[in-house]
């Protein structure tokens, strides 16, 4: 049974950092591409970063380009998400999640497994 755990959450002040951790179990996923998806409260889930499946390729929304990094650890079969220079618009639920594209994709629906999520709040 594939499971996919997120940590690292939490309250952080605006201009603070986090580091978002999701660790998958029941498989291994090295050849997959990863990403990571936030909601916001009443507001759809929105693409935050995707990285391909060995790391070397990375692509990030607009709104988070230059202040979060996405990285993976294949011998760990884990993800992760640097959060710098947070602000209160970054408050949503982070997801992390796993798509069978190798390339790894900004598109929600390309994505098979899913964690439950971790909160994140930023306040101001």
């Amino acid at each position: 049974q594939v499971q996919l755990v997120e940590s690292g959450g939490g309250l952080v002040q605006a201009g603070g950092s986090l580091k978002l951790s999701c660790a998958a179990s029941g498989r291994p996923f090295s050849t997959y591409g990863k990403g990571w998806f936030r909601q916001a409260p009443g507001k759809e889930r929105e693409f935050v970063a995707t990285i391909n499946w060995n790391g070397e390729r990375a692509n990030y929304a607009d709104a988070v380009k230059g202040r979060f990094t996405i990285s993976r650890d294949n011998a760990k079969n884990s993800v992760y998400l640097e959060m710098n220079s947070l602000s209160p618009e970054d408050t949503a639920v982070y997801y992390c999640a796993v798509t069978t594209l190798a390339g790894g994709s900004s598109a929600s629906m390309e994505y098979k497994y899913w964690g439950q999520g971790t909160q994140v709040t930023v306040s101001s």
